[in-house]
């Protein structure tokens, strides 16, 4: 199989099936597995149902994430938590922490299964036209719809794919991991990597606006937090999807001319375009600085634009 290199002004050419190696799996099993992780990550589990997936974060007791996933529950007594590779050993320790008397034991699963990203027809294939976090699973594979890339003001389907080592794997055209994680800066909805460890509470990562979190559901590491930022304003940073002429890094400090001293913002998510024309990125900073301007690494760095998020926040809706 070749891979495919293509403009973004073309959108129909984003299709095809990308190897994710920078990603993980944890395992969740036992008969507490669902309740054990339904207190401790932002979103609901405990009512989650076999074969159905959602987007959490997992908290410090100030709010900040330490990691987030893609929860999909594969059986009753089973819950997979895919995520970022380079967070997965500390959150498996620090997760294992909280087991105590519970039911559950916690695993690297990483091995035993294969991750695949889904584009346009590909992930149109298995899940049709399905709303984000819908699931389809057939024998032991499972296929989750996630927030298409907007391109060209084009929807692009978007999914994971995980199945064990022996599977076949989808037909589909070969594309490269570079182009998956543009798409996944495209969608507006990163995961977590290890540069940004406590760096963010969800909301600055937007994530109550796509479905990672339960402002119903019970107690977890860093509720009360999460809640007040939502429901009292006291929310000042936003995470918004921008175009840089030059190379990012996921950490990168971001700064306004108003107040050269003092960092704004914080690269989330960054990836070239297949076009070669520059670099798009997640970059999460204060409203405020939005308006007056972004600069990479300085006032002196080059400059930011910001560009349309790829659905609408809460607050707007």
């Amino acid at each position: 199989m070749s891979t495919q290199t293509f403009s973004p002004a073309d959108p129909r050419l984003l299709n095809g099936l990308a190897a994710l190696p920078h990603w993980g799996v944890i395992q969740a099993q036992g008969e507490d597995a669902a309740n054990f992780l339904h207190n401790q990550l932002t979103n609901d589990v405990l009512l989650l149902p076999v074969g159905q997936a959602r987007l959490a974060a997992f908290c410090s007791a100030k709010g900040r994430m330490q990691a987030s996933f893609v929860v999909i529950k594969t059986a009753p007594d089973t819950v997979l938590l895919v995520m970022s590779q380079d967070l997965l050993a500390q959150t498996l320790k620090r997760l294992s922490m909280f087991v105590l008397r519970a039911k559950v034991k916690l695993s690297d699963a990483s091995e035993q299964w294969q991750l695949r990203g889904l584009l346009g027809d590909s992930a149109r294939a298995l899940l049709g036209d399905a709303s984000p976090w819908h699931t389809a699973s057939a024998d032991a594979a499972h296929a989750v719809a996630l927030y298409p890339a907007v391109v060209a003001d084009v929807q692009v389907p978007r999914a994971l794919w995980l199945a064990p080592p022996t599977q076949a794997l989808p037909q589909a055209p070969e594309v490269s991991t570079a182009i998956w994680s543009w798409s996944e800066v495209m969608s507006g909805v990163p995961l977590l990597s290890q540069p940004l460890f406590e760096a963010f509470v969800p909301q600055m990562l937007n994530y109550e606006s796509v479905g990672g979190v339960n402002f119903k559901k019970g107690c977890y590491p860093g509720q009360e937090v999460v809640a007040r930022s939502q429901f009292r304003g006291t929310l000042k940073r936003r995470m918004a999807l921008v175009h840089s002429p030059v190379a990012l890094t996921a950490g990168q400090e971001v700064f306004t001319p108003t107040n050269p001293e003092q960092p704004c913002a914080t690269v989330v998510l960054t990836a070239a375009r297949p076009d070669g024309q520059g670099f798009d990125a997640l970059v999460s900073g204060t409203l405020e600085s939005q308006q007056t301007g972004w600069r990479v690494g300085s006032v002196d760095g080059a400059v930011l634009a910001l560009l349309p998020l790829p659905y609408a926040l809460l607050e707007d809706i």
